[in-house]
């Protein structure tokens, strides 16, 4: 039985735009690396995966993201343009 794709997150689009937005852009295996040195542990893989919507994201990871790419919490949760 195919289980229909949903959206897990509502910050892998954000977290796509601020990666890629950074100087120099910063890749899927830099940040899972960035991650890690935070104690955070997502593969890239995971990244690619809460990139798409498919993977859930808890909140320790959502405040490790956007330390790591420089953003505040409330603009990868879409509270801020």
């Amino acid at each position: 039985m195919d289980v229909p794709k949903q959206n897990n997150n509502c910050v892998g689009k954000r977290v796509k735009k601020a990666r890629l937005a950074l100087k120099p852009r910063l890749s899927q295996d830099a940040l899972s690396g960035k991650l890690a040195g935070r104690g955070v542990i997502i593969d890239r893989t995971g990244i690619a995966k809460l990139e798409a919507g498919s993977r859930y994201v808890s909140d320790f990871e959502v405040k490790a993201l956007a330390i790591s790419l420089r953003v505040t919490v409330s603009w990868l949760l879409g509270a801020e343009n």
